[in-house]
């Protein structure tokens, strides 16, 4: 069976899409990987061997100049065309985007031929391009249980699959917490500040001092908040970039980050309790933290609210219960088989 996979835009679209890809290589199928020009090199050293890649023109609409917008349509819009032209010649048996943008040309082409067509919506609030493209979809599958925007009026089948994670995620799922007072704060380099201006200030007004920080920011940020931690005699490692991010996560008692699908399914993967501030300008990641809280494995704040006292009373309270935090690591465990369950849905 040849299966024509859609992916592009950022990293959190095309690692779930490389890890399905590589799961039906492996179970015999022939594999079409199509992305845009930003993650070309992303897919090119890491699609699986046989894999055969497809360069489109496309990017996303989000833009605020009129005209901007409108050449993001139009670039989208001749490589549809251009799909379409070649489903004629070469017609996958399957069609299977995993969101954004770049997926919007082959799920168009493969209505036009209609083609089987299954879509992953990776958030808990259905993204613009999924939302567009569902009219024309066999199956939309999820990673979270509870997923918001999904038209009404859509006959499209819904699956939970869950979110493909890295294997040295599961390898480590389940995995005990080190008991040990260490707290994870990773931002990333979007919206690092609000975590970079609150958590240190927090810390440093607890009682107990107990507490070891491994704190992710930006370059520019590193030397100062290394001050800080000194000049308070809080011990802490500052860095910029965490490369093995699954030890990182599996050896803290307590995360504290933004809610990113890709973050709160790492976590829900090993298991580790959380408080998440989505960022404010993003719905998706609101979304995403209110699916981790209702698991009970922790917090959902908004921004505004995230304040130093709250997150010093908060904090206090978690490490001197350390039970609740073993709780809350239970609670928030979900088993990730999602590879596994997006590649059986679209095979069949």
């Amino acid at each position: 069976m040849k299966i024509w996979i859609a992916t592009g835009g950022t990293g959190g679209h095309v690692f779930p899409a490389l890890a399905v890809a590589s799961e039906i290589v492996a179970r015999g199928h022939r594999v079409i990987i199509s992305c845009d020009g930003r993650v070309r090199k992303m897919v090119a050293d890491s699609a699986p061997a046989g894999a055969h890649r497809v360069h489109i023109w496309a990017s996303g609409v989000g833009a605020k100049s009129r005209i901007k917008q409108m050449w993001a349509l139009f670039k989208i819009g001749v490589s549809a065309v251009a799909l379409v032209v070649r489903f004629a010649f070469s017609r996958p048996a399957r069609v299977v985007a995993f969101g954004g943008y770049a997926s919007v040309p082959a799920v168009f082409a493969a209505h036009v031929w209609r083609i089987p067509t299954f879509l992953h919506e990776q958030n808990g609030a259905i993204g613009r391009a999924n939302r567009f493209t569902m009219r024309w979809v066999k199956t939309l599958m999820t990673s979270f249980h509870d997923v918001t925007g999904i038209p009404k009026n859509t006959s499209a089948r819904v699956v939970y699959t869950g979110l493909p994670v890295r294997h040295d995620f599961i390898e480590r799922a389940g995995a005990k917490l080190p008991g040990a007072g260490h707290i994870l704060v990773t931002g990333g380099s979007l919206g690092a500040q609000v975590l970079d201006d609150i958590v240190p200030v927090a810390i440093a007004g607890m009682k107990n001092k107990k507490i070891f920080i491994t704190h992710q920011t930006r370059p520019e940020n590193v030397e100062k908040l290394q001050r800080f931690y000194a000049e308070h005699k809080i011990h802490a490692n500052v860095l910029s970039f965490i490369r093995d991010m699954a030890s990182a996560i599996a050896d803290a008692d307590l995360v504290i980050g933004r809610s990113g699908a890709s973050t709160v399914i790492e976590l829900t993967t090993i298991g580790r309790p959380a408080i998440l501030v989505p960022l404010n300008i993003n719905p998706d990641q609101a979304a995403n933290a209110a699916n981790f809280e209702k698991l009970g494995g922790g917090f959902a704040i908004s921004q505004d609210k995230f304040t130093p006292k709250w997150l010093t009373a908060t904090l206090t309270e978690l490490f001197e219960n350390p039970l609740r935090l073993e709780k809350m690591a239970k609670k928030s465990l979900v088993k990730n088989k999602a590879v596994e369950m997006i590649a059986d849905t679209v095979i069949g």
